[in-house]
């Protein structure tokens, strides 16, 4: 039986604070945190263990607002347990620079686990959490003694659950039997639109059951009910849970809840003193009493749960020193102290082997060379693991051993990028995901999501251009390599050969502060010889890989499997260098002497060639140069007759500069 609304004060604090802050901002959504705070009082008071005052403690339950433009329910919740988030943040709600913007933001307010707001991504987040929890898990713990053991808790609404990317991750997370996820679905039977049944009508408890998790059925205004749910959830251990609660959409407020008016707009001061009045509240906006703070306050609960983990923690440590050292280390994100020396050896070793085959090889090379020093990487591949070579030998799927390092994602791109966030999110891995770069398109604003949030994780990308031949314009990628360069925060390395690979791969690795795209060819690449020195500059991101032949006149550009084409132009011509920019965003990062020392100003004459869209080479080349590369959509045919076809041929870069020098 369901408390009268009036005799709700705990939970109707979330209900003032979300419709005070979205009156005061004139902006945001109050109807989802006054739908969801009876579900929220139960899960945060009772449930979610956490410590406010230290937001970072390894072993917190995660807590994931999927619905992210209810965000002022969690900044609310952050508030009410004691987390520095003050009244006066709350006020500021949706303003420049404060801790509470219109969606809850990695970085800003503390205790926010991840940035969510495009729909269907917090839950894939989520699947992401509680995979890494249970790799780690099964890597770390032992018989007598459990380090890591939490849960991942996610509200979600109709929203995420029409978007294609919750069906992606949530199949993967019942066939992968991810027992310490459970998931709160506010079904209010409203969206933007109004009410959901004209264009969304499935029947969710059925699509979930059909996924291999357990689904429980509750009022989500029943405390009890709540409660009970929640723990069945947690006793069953091999599958993910769902809780679909039924809830009225801004709930209290007598003319506007259960209707889409209250999903996206204030309340309207008019409407929320009749709401005060509905719920019994006589205090002024913003004044929460001292009696519901206090039953709010996780502060000590908080501190004496994180005070047992670290007793546990010793007693872990003082019996398994190797592993607890090992366990701090990949949580901290630093990579192993002797990894530089030891990439950098191999890098050594594959100049020396000189060999060439297809980057993509190479980068399963470079894996293979990686793999046994980094056991925090946690590969994957949708479907794709025999042509992205991104298995190596020390593979194991976590689908049969639970403490494997590697996920056999299917056909589920952007499941698997917004999954490989959450993984990179939680801490102790670095993952790496690979498809064929054409289909990054699936998985583009996952992709967009890791560089928004600073997150390390590795974007394999194969098959990458019109070199993949006979499979044709659908598969063939033109403008993917533009729109990943044009993505603030994203390093995109496209190697030229083997030596160049190993490099992106350490530089990837060792970029804690975003993401990487590799993107790799199909086709075998000719190996370059370098010395020491450009080895050395490869890593800047562009560097003069051949010194131009008496007076400099003229400069060639080129990445991946055009370099070749740039080189065998140049065995033929004076006066010219070859610039390979295998990563164009570390070269900008460089020094404007280290520039000018490539890309010497003077030099007007500047030929770019690669065998995607022309469009992002003129702020190189300017507009006195040249591009060679695709404006249209590639065609089926072998790779050999492509280039030719398509004019991308060592005859047209040397065209191009003798018309540039003329």
């Amino acid at each position: 039986m369901t408390t009268p609304l009036n005799e709700r004060r705990i939970a109707n604090a979330i209900r003032v604070l979300a419709m005070d802050a979205v009156q005061k901002a004139n902006s945001g959504h109050p109807g989802a945190p006054m739908g969801m705070a009876d579900i929220a009082d139960v899960v945060w008071r009772e449930f979610l263990n956490h410590n406010p005052t230290n937001p970072q403690w390894a072993n917190r339950d995660r807590f994931v607002l999927s619905n992210g433009h209810g965000s002022m329910l969690q900044y609310a919740l952050l508030h009410l347990t004691g987390y520095d988030l003050s009244i006066e943040d709350l006020k500021a709600f949706r303003q420049l620079h404060s801790k509470t913007p219109g969606h809850p933001e990695l970085g800003y307010a503390p205790g926010i686990e991840t940035t969510t707001g495009p729909l269907g991504q917090g839950i894939a987040n989520a699947v992401g959490f509680a995979l890494a929890e249970k790799t780690l898990a099964a890597q770390f713990n032992k018989e007598d003694i459990q380090v890591v053991d939490h849960f991942t808790y996610c509200f979600l609404g109709d929203g995420c659950l029409m978007e294609g990317v919750s069906h992606e991750a949530c199949s993967l997370a019942g066939t992968l039997g991810l027992g310490k996820l459970v998931v709160y679905y506010d079904d209010n039977g409203i969206s933007i639109d109004g009410e959901v049944e004209g264009w969304f009508s499935e029947d969710t408890e059925q699509r979930f059951l059909s996924y291999g998790w357990q689904v429980l059925k509750v009022d989500g205004h029943d405390a009890d009910a709540i409660r009970a749910a929640t723990i069945e959830a947690k006793a069953e251990t091999k599958k993910p849970t769902i809780i679909i609660c039924k809830t009225v959409i801004g709930l209290g407020s007598p003319n506007k809840q259960g209707k889409e008016d209250c999903h996206g707009a204030p309340l309207g001061h008019d409407e929320i003193a009749l709401t005060r009045q509905a719920l019994g509240w006589t205090d002024e906006a913003f004044v929460i009493p001292e009696d519901v703070y206090a039953a709010w306050d996780a502060k000590a609960k908080g501190a004496e749960a994180e005070a047992a983990w670290n007793t546990t923690f010793d007693a872990y440590a003082a019996k398994y020193p190797t592993e607890a050292a090992e366990l701090k280390r990949r949580l901290s994100g630093e990579l192993p102290a002797e990894f530089i020396a030891q990439a950098d050896a191999f890098i050594a070793e594959t100049n020396a082997k000189a060999e060439t085959i297809a980057t993509r090889k190479a980068s399963q090379n470079t894996l293979q060379a990686f793999g046994p020093l980094l056991p925090e990487l946690l590969g994957g591949s949708a479907d794709l693991a025999g042509s992205n070579l991104t298995l190596w030998k020390g593979c194991q799927g976590v689908q049969d051993n639970a403490a494997g390092n590697y996920v056999h994602y299917g056909v589920r791109e952007f499941g698997m990028t917004a999954i490989a966030n959450g993984v990179a999110l939680h801490g102790g891995f670095i993952p790496y995901v690979a498809t064929f770069l054409m289909f990054m398109e699936y998985a583009r604003n996952a992709v967009r999501m890791s560089a928004l949030m600073k997150q390390r994780v590795i974007h394999v990308y194969t098959h990458d251009s019109i070199g993949l031949g006979e499979d044709g314009p659908t598969h063939q990628p033109i403008e993917q390599i533009a729109s990943l360069r044009g993505t603030p925060n994203l390093n995109t390395w496209r190697p030229a050969d083997t030596v160049e690979t190993v490099i992106a791969w350490k530089s990837a690795v060792q970029r804690s502060e975003g993401p990487t795209a590799l993107i790799f060819s199909r086709q075998n690449l000719p190996f370059q010889t370098r010395t020491q020195a450009q080895i050395e500059n490869a890593a800047k991101g562009g560097y003069v890989l051949a010194e131009e032949k008496g007076e400099l006149k003229a400069i060639i550009i080129a990445t991946g499997s055009e370099v070749a084409l740039a080189m065998d132009a140049y065995a033929q011509l004076e006066g010219v260098r070859v610039v390979s920019m295998p990563c164009a965003e570390e070269f900008m990062k460089q020094d404007a002497a280290y520039r000018e020392a490539v890309l010497p100003a003077a030099i007007r004459a500047r030929v770019a060639v690669e065998a995607a869209h022309v469009d992002y080479w003129w702020k190189f080349v300017g507009l006195d140069g040249k591009v060679i590369g695709m404006t249209t959509y590639g065609e089926s045919a072998p790779a050999k007759d492509l280039f030719k076809h398509f004019g991308i041929t060592t005859d047209a870069v040397i065209a191009a500069v003798n018309e540039l020098t003329a």
